[in-house]
């Protein structure tokens, strides 16, 4: 069995739940630490609509790497965290992701092996965007985000995205998923305002450590606003 990636949104209505959910932004580490065969993690907070660095104190990501799909399977149908997390949400949903392609680091290393079991016809893809940006640079990048932004929002392939990240303003990732490559190569290479936020991240250097990373989602669980149902028939 080939390691496998999960990522895991939890969206949170009541205040004292939105309290919890940040609280374990820090208590969680314990529990995560202990799970047999998670071989990385990542708790993440997430921002307002439109890759918005403001936080949206209602919605929390989860991005863990597995040895293998049993054990990523095993954590979410009886660990007692995760049953502790569902007990608080209001929406909860998780993607089983394979690596197609991964290029830089997270935390100083590269944390998706790449997958050769891939289902020719699953087209969908997945993307996750990660970056430390440089302190000096955070009022001249978040100034130009809007605009880099703009032909995102456009693109008919785009199913889904959300601006996530560590710590606001200054450890951001995010998270997308398209109906196919041609719609998400049509963003990275046609799309003015995403050519002109690569010229400039070459040209500054505006970070101290990025990562690019495409997945093919093969299965999903729950169910998440705003993302269209897809048809994951692959089987890990």
């Amino acid at each position: 069995m080939e390691p496998i990636t999960t990522i895991s949104f939890f969206r949170y209505s009541s205040f004292w739940s939105k309290v919890w959910a940040f609280s374990m932004m820090q208590f969680a580490h314990p529990s995560l630490g202990k799970v047999k065969g998670l071989r990385f993690y990542k708790l993440m907070g997430s921002g307002k609509a439109g890759f918005n660095p403001w936080p949206d104190w209602s919605v929390y990501a989860l991005v863990q790497v597995w040895d293998s799909p049993g054990d990523a399977e095993a954590f979410f149908n009886g660990d007692p965290l995760m049953k502790k997390y569902r007990g608080k949400v209001a929406e909860n949903m998780t993607l089983y992701l394979k690596t197609l392609k991964v290029k830089g680091e997270w935390s100083g290393q590269n944390p998706f092996p790449k997958n050769q079991d891939l289902d020719p016809e699953n087209k969908y893809m997945a993307v996750i965007t990660r970056a430390t940006i440089k302190t000096k640079f955070l009022y001249r990048f978040w100034k130009y985000v809007p605009q880099s932004q703009k032909s995102l929002m456009e693109n008919e392939g785009l199913l889904y995205t959300k601006g996530i990240g560590e710590v606001p303003f200054r450890n951001m990732a995010t998270f997308s998923i398209w109906k196919d490559r041609e719609s998400l190569q049509a963003f990275a290479y046609n799309a003015t305002g995403h050519k002109k936020a690569i010229a400039f991240t070459h040209t500054l250097k505006w970070y101290k450590e990025e990562l690019f990373a495409r997945f093919q989602p093969y299965k999903v669980e729950g169910s998440w606003s705003g993302i269209p149902p897809m048809e994951l028939h692959a089987q890990a």
